[in-house]
């Protein structure tokens, strides 16, 4: 049972380095560089206007993507990134062949993941936690 359970972490590790590493350096980075130029240009798929949804953008792709690579309140930051991996897959992307719409499914599901499993024992989320059960005790 012991030995699942270091699976099921370390699982939980490379599942939230990879794709947080992936969306940060693929996709937020860029958008985080040229957010000034691309502000008035970016995709509205829900009519919040350009600018507030680049900004919800960026924090998912960036700030959330961060967060899931260190482990830090992991189940908060992977729904925001879900929940634009799902707007791409399936507002965005719903009249484009499946292959554009596949793209963003690959993200969405490892976010629904997270978003229900948590970070898993290595992480910042574990850490904080034993070190709120210390001072309580």
């Amino acid at each position: 049972m012991g030995n699942s359970i270091l699976m099921r972490d370390l699982g939980l590790l490379i599942l939230r380095v990879s794709f947080g590493g992936m969306m940060f350096l693929s996709h937020g980075w860029d958008k985080l560089l040229n957010f000034g130029t691309t502000m008035h240009q970016f995709s509205d798929p829900i009519g919040l206007g350009a600018p507030l949804s680049l900004v919800l953008a960026v924090f998912a792709e960036v700030f959330c993507s961060l967060a899931l690579v260190f482990g830090i309140f992991t189940r908060m930051a992977a729904v925001p990134l879900a929940v634009t991996m799902g707007v791409a897959a399936f507002i965005v992307h719903a009249n484009d062949p499946w292959s554009r719409m596949e793209f963003a499914l690959l993200y969405f599901f490892p976010f629904v993941t997270l978003a229900l499993m948590g970070g898993g024992r290595f992480s910042a989320d574990t850490i904080l936690e034993k070190l709120r059960l210390k001072r309580a005790g």
